[in-house]
């Protein structure tokens, strides 16, 4: 037990205290306020530092990246603009676009972004990505924006296995570099990627797929306005200093941290890493993407358990309440005789929980999903579960009966609806 010392009495005992007991007390005076401003120090190393890294801006362009280029010339100029040229060229073959000038594919290029390069006086060597203008492009490569199903949003949590230790935000790292830079615009997984900067360090942690605390998912997910998580893990193997890398990758999803697939590939040395960390995110990607089109990739229920809880006490009040007013009416008028008409007992419909998924811009939006999907015919009630403005927002709703009359009312509204199971996409 700790007791507490008065000044005063503390100062008495300082002068009667010989020397070695007084030097002793100044001693644990200062160790103390050492501790103390250690602590503290502590505690403001771990926010702070140099960490977290902003995920680029979507964009509805089309970006090929990762492009060798090693040109000749006349000058380093002269060199550099022709190595442009033919990293364009390249970029539009690999988009498996028609065959074309290049003055013609020059047009629909915006953007030509430097990855590395090196300028000699005669030479050009630079590895490349190039932009094209979706608008323009989109026509012969397949660009358009078109429908499809989109995902929840997703929060990523990219772990790095490297040197026997494991990372996520606490430094910056070449595999969290990799899913920032990632062009997600294209895919239907709506990805939402923390930049790991201030408290997101100490919150978003590699021990974090091992939780299996569904209250602690929640409040995690609703600070990032995510649906649910998925885990892309990567672990590197050097064989030796300056030799081939050896990256093991698996594509892991939710709070029970379930593996979805997983591959190698394998980096000629330290300079081709990155390289190599673009090609794993893409195929993380579309590992994520065949998840989603097999139904697998939604947010788990036992997340929402508290809005099910809700409703079904929200069900039973209002039960409740109508069969109050029954029984506080006032008794009928006699009416005047008449046939009896004899009917067969309906059986109640079965309600039923549907996922709707619809794009929400604005808040004008999110209003108008949910009056179209509360005015339908059997709709119990429709409540947003992830609300992401300027994203893809869920919502879930109980429907009595089959979903089938539900999308027909929505179709006859002018909404598109594509149906997976009990999941619905519903856009204009």
């Amino acid at each position: 037990m700790t007791t507490a010392i008065p000044h005063k009495n503390l100062r008495k005992r300082i002068a009667e205290a010989g020397p070695r007991a007084k030097a002793a007390i100044v001693m644990c005076s200062f160790a103390t306020l050492a501790l103390a401003g250690f602590g503290a120090a502590r505690l403001t190393a771990q926010v702070e530092g140099d960490r977290g890294i902003p995920p680029v801006a979507n964009s509805e362009d089309i970006q090929v990246n990762g492009i060798e280029v090693d040109v000749a010339g006349k000058s380093g100029e002269e060199a550099r603009i022709e190595g442009w040229k033919q990293a364009q060229k390249t970029a539009w073959e690999k988009l498996n676009g028609p065959v074309m000038s290049t003055e013609a594919i020059d047009a629909m290029v915006t953007a030509v972004v430097i990855e590395r390069e090196q300028i000699g006086p005669r030479r050009y060597v630079a590895r490349l990505g190039v932009v094209f203008d979706r608008a323009k492009a989109g026509q012969y490569v397949g660009g358009g924006e078109g429908g499809g199903m989109q995902s929840a949003p997703m929060l990523v949590l990219p772990i790095l296995y490297s040197g026997g230790t494991r990372q996520v935000f606490e430094v910056r790292t070449a595999w969290q570099k990799a899913w920032a830079e990632f062009q997600a615009s294209g895919s239907p997984v709506d990805y939402v990627r923390p930049t790991g900067l201030g408290g997101e360090s100490l919150i978003l942690t590699a021990g974090q797929p091992g939780r299996r605390s569904r209250l602690w998912w929640r409040n995690i997910l609703d600070q990032f306005n995510a649906a649910d998580v998925v885990v892309p893990v990567a672990k590197l193997e050097r064989q030796w200093p300056g030799g081939p890398v050896r990256g093991t990758f698996t594509a892991r999803f939710g709070p029970d941290n379930e593996a979805l697939e997983s591959f190698t590939l394998t980096a000629r040395d330290d300079e081709h890493l990155p390289q190599m960390l673009a090609q794993a995110v893409v195929r993380m990607d579309a590992i994520y993407r065949d998840a989603l089109m097999r139904g697998q990739l939604v947010p788990d229920p036992t997340l929402m358990s508290g809005s099910i809880a809700f409703d079904q006490a929200l069900g039973e009040l209002r039960t409740r309440l109508k069969e109050r007013e029954i029984r506080t009416a006032p008794p009928p008028t006699a009416p005047a005789p008449a046939a009896t008409i004899t009917s067969e007992p309906v059986p109640a419909a079965e309600i039923q929980n549907v996922t709707v998924q619809f794009v929400s811009p604005d808040a004008a939006a999110v209003d108008a999903a949910l009056s179209a999907v509360r005015g339908a015919p059997g709709v119990q009630n429709a409540l947003t579960t992830s609300l992401a403005i300027g994203g893809t927002s869920v919502m879930r709703v109980s429907v009595a009966g089959d979903t089938a009359a539900l999308i027909a009312a929505l179709r006859s509204r002018g909404w598109q609806v594509a149906a997976n199971g009990n999941v619905l996409r519903i856009s204009r």
